[in-house]
Order: structure tokens, then C-alpha cells, then sequence
């Protein structure tokens, strides 16, 4: 049996990542010419008159944060096309009737978010070197920092799809909703600048812990104790599984 579960998530896994790589000049590219020109804007031109913050140049504060906005980018938009199109299309259908648990279908496309992600930060960090040495305070804290968020939003993606009745859908919550909390989630900024009233609206958002505790790991400073920052990690990861897996189960928007 287990044998037959792991061939299962083997093959969608598969199928998610040939999906994006197929594609890969509209699942790849983008987000690296779009984090060039944040380097270029913001690094060269804006950042040499702002100078340093937190003791580093701004050039080198920002490159975590913009490798993160990619991640968060690349995993919720992989998932969320990837399953809606397949509901779509109805191909999800014949997924959902699989003699296989539903834990297996929703690492299937959790697995191919992540890995479209990984690939962007690394392709992004690659780029960062042109403009910045590399310097990591914690490979460990990085690693886990990254594939933690690249989890959480693959699985707000599937979130997303499932709910989603039209290709509208898909592109309004990052259009609206991600695109905004990620911008005030502390990636050109340290929240510690901020007025006491609006480091306190801050801690509302939760991509400034994951931003937070990824530039912990490159640069060793942090807005929001690492422990802190991983519970709450933890704790949506677990909220957003729990909630997809339920939906699932039950059929939520996916069976006509």
C-alpha cells in the first residue's frame, strides 16, 4: 500500500514539475528580469543615497527580502494555476476518484510549488551576486526559512484553487491581497524604523516574520525573534493544510 501511495505522489509530482518547467520561460524568467530591475532601482540608483541600514548597505538589506517576495510569488502562483486549471478542465476529477489519500494530492502539487520556487531563489540569488557578494549568517535558518514559506504559500495557492470559480479568481488575491502584505512586509525597510503605532499594525502581516528570520539567516539581524517568527511559520502552515485537507475530503467547489 505504501508502495502504491508513494508512486501516486511520485507521478503528480512529477507532472507538477514538468508542468512549470515546460514552461519555463513564463514560469522562470519573469521573476528573475523582475528582481534585476528592483536590484538595478532600488540597489544601485536608490540605494547609494540612502546608505546603510541595520550596519549593511542597503543594496545588501534588501537582497533577502526580494528573494523571498519571489519565492512567496512563484510557490502561490504555481499551485493556484496549476489546480484550478485542472478543475477547469476537469481533469481534477479523476485525481479525486484515485484510490489515494488526499495527504497524497495535496503534497502532489505542494511538491511542485516548492520545487518552482527553489529554483526562482536560487535563480535570484544567482543574480544577486552581480550587485552584492554573498554573505550567510546560517545556511540552516535560510533553508528552513525558505522551504517553510514555499510550503505555507503553495498550500494558500491550493487554497485559492479550490475556491476559485474563474481564472479571475486565481489572479485577484495576489493582485490585491499578497502583492500589498508582501510590499509592507518589511522587504525595502526594518520594521524597527517604523513609529511604535505602526510596528504594532506590522505584526498583523505574517510575511514579515518570514522575511524577518530569512534575512536573520543571510544577514544575522532580525525585526522579530526567530522562534517567534518559525511558530507562527508552523502554526499557518498547519491552519492552511488542515483547511485544504478538509476541502478536499468533503468536495468543496470541486465536485459538480
Amino acid at each position: 500500500m505504501f508502495n502504491l501511495y508513494f508512486t501516486a505522489l511520485k507521478s503528480l509530482a512529477i507532472k507538477e514539475t514538468n508542468r512549470y518547467l515546460r514552461i519555463w520561460v513564463q514560469t522562470l524568467v519573469p521573476p528573475v528580469i523582475t528582481t534585476s530591475l528592483y536590484f538595478v532601482i532600488f540597489g544601485n540608483l536608490i540605494g547609494s543615497r540612502i546608505g546603510e541600514m541595520a550596519g549593511f548597505s542597503y543594496m545588501e538589506f534588501i537582497v533577502p527580502g526580494l528573494i523571498m517576495m519571489s519565492v512567496i510569488t512563484s510557490s502561490y502562483s504555481n499551485v493556484a494555476s496549476s489546480f484550478f486549471s485542472q478543475k477547469f478542465q476537469k481533469n481534477i476529477e479523476e485525481i479525486l476518484v484515485a484510490p489515494v489519500p488526499t495527504h497524497v494530492i495535496i503534497w502532489g502539487f505542494v511538491i511542485g510549488g516548492l520545487g518552482r520556487s527553489v529554483l526562482v531563489g536560487i535563480l535570484v540569488t544567482a543574480i544577486s551576486l552581480f550587485f552584492v557578494p554573498l554573505q550567510v549568517y546560517s545556511w540552516v535558518i535560510v533553508c528552513v526559512t525558505l522551504l517553510m514559506t514555499a510550503i505555507l504559500f503553495s498550500l494558500a495557492g491550493l487554497l485559492n484553487g479550490i475556491f476559485a470559480q474563474s481564472y479571475d479568481d486565481v489572479s485577484i488575491v495576489p493582485t490585491f491581497v499578497l502583492q500589498p502584505l508582501t510590499y509592507l512586509g518589511g522587504v525595502f525597510y526594518s520594521i524597527s524604523m517604523l513609529p511604535q503605532v505602526w510596528q504594532i499594525v506590522s505584526q498583523v502581516n505574517p510575511i514579515v516574520y518570514m522575511i524577518s528570520g530569512f534575512r536573520y539567516g543571510f544577514l544575522g539581524v532580525i525585526d522579530v525573534p526567530f522562534a517567534f517568527s518559525m511558530t507562527i511559520l508552523v502554526l499557518f502552515v498547519l491552519v492552511l493544510y488542515t483547511t485544504c485537507w478538509y476541502l478536499i475530503e468533503r468536495g468543496r467547489g470541486l465536485r459538480s
